[in-house]
């Protein structure tokens, strides 16, 4: 039986800490960013107790410049989590473009360089999961290219 524990305590994953806040969340603190929570995503609120999808999740970059995609599950109910998400971000410097709420949610923030996208939908048995895409904000003039025609209804 010692053996098996030996070997059983080699099998850690070796990834590195994403800084997840561990210790127990209570109920009032639900619809509240955590400040403690994934301190790499300083310009996102988070919902207290999210879980990061290591094998879903690509972020590349700076921590104040990330791109990418994050994949988390969270507690919250898919309206509570929309409800979060539309009232804490705009606090966070992150404009809204759109939002709608459905069986699959989406919200589109934009800032000075980056846009946002998050994607909520319930879990099977109970919480969500959701997907922020975080991209470089597309510039409005393109060089090399000229704007399409317009043909005017008459």
């Amino acid at each position: 039986m010692s053996i098996g524990l030996f070997f059983m305590s080699g099998c850690s994953t070796g990834l590195p800490d994403v800084g997840i806040n561990s210790a127990p969340s209570n109920k009032e603190s639900k619809n509240k960013p955590s400040p403690n929570t994934f301190s790499q995503f300083q310009d996102i609120p988070l919902p207290d107790g999210s879980e990061m999808d290591l094998e879903r999740t690509v972020v590349l970059g700076a921590p104040e410049k990330w791109v990418g995609r994050l994949v988390l599950a969270v507690s919250l109910h898919p309206s509570k989590a929309f409800d979060f998400f539309k009232q804490q971000t705009p606090s966070f410097g992150w404009e809204e473009v759109s939002s709608v709420r459905s069986a699959i949610s989406f919200l589109t923030y934009t800032s000075s360089d980056r846009a946002l996208t998050i994607q909520i939908s319930g879990k099977t048995l109970r919480g969500s999961e959701l997907i922020l895409t975080m991209s470089p904000k597309g510039s409005s003039l393109q060089t090399g290219f000229s704007k399409p025609p317009v043909n005017k209804l008459r």
